[in-house]
């Protein structure tokens, strides 16, 4: 083997690798909680325990990569749906796509979710996701579609508050959150509606050491 092909092959074998302690990790974190070892996660993977740390020096680096994989599909889809012509049926599409990956995966995001929270990539990968979905809820707004007093934080946090409700149901009825996202969007409708009681949540700012920057309007 030459050693441009010796390179290639190696470049295969590290990112299948990768892919497999994801997997593993992935598997293992839901099940048993995020104390398992990092050696045990090779054995699920074949690979050495050397592997692990070779792509994860520290078990936070393996928590953020698993919670990255998430992230990166919903910026995908929102992206995507950015480009829609009718703005209300892309937000409700892509409120659809965030609360079915959370409601497939239940344990990962109780076990990971929260303890990633802490990797500065997984802060900043959350802050382009909440200005991607401001933008999806803004083009709503401007056509029409839903109440001009809801914002992109509004849209954040129900996605978690719709996979929390429909959790108890989950095991016997794995798509009952389609119910409640259906009674959700259905209250952000535009229409003739009373004014919401409270000011809008002020915008989620992860890589903020606060938190949350000022509130944001229409």
């Amino acid at each position: 083997m030459t050693g441009r092909a010796a390179a290639v092959q190696a470049r295969a074998d590290s990112v299948r690798n990768r892919r497999l302690l994801l997997r593993a990790a992935t598997e293992a974190f839901a099940e048993c909680g995020v104390e398992v070892p990092m050696h045990t996660i090779a054995q699920r993977a074949g690979v050495a325990k050397g592997t692990v740390f070779r792509h994860f020096p520290t078990k936070d680096d393996l928590l953020a990569a698993i919670m990255m994989q998430l992230l990166d599909r919903l910026l995908e889809t929102a992206d995507r749906l950015l480009r829609a012509d009718d703005a209300g049926r892309a937000l409700k599409d892509f409120m659809a796509h965030g609360i079915g990956l959370l409601a497939a995966d239940r344990a990962f995001c109780d076990v990971i979710g929260r303890p990633s929270l802490q990797h500065a990539d997984v802060r900043e990968a959350i802050d382009r996701l909440c200005d991607t979905v401001e933008n999806l809820t803004a083009r709503a707004r401007e056509q029409g579609t839903v109440r001009g007093d809801i914002t992109g934080t509004d849209i954040v946090l129900l996605l978690g508050g719709v996979h929390q409700t429909a959790q108890p149901l989950l095991d016997r009825e794995p798509r009952a959150w389609e119910r409640f996202l259906e009674i959700a969007f259905d209250g952000l409708r535009a229409g003739d509606r009373a004014a919401l009681p409270h000011p809008p949540p002020a915008r989620l700012r992860m890589a903020d050491p606060s938190g949350v920057s000022a509130p944001t309007g229409k």
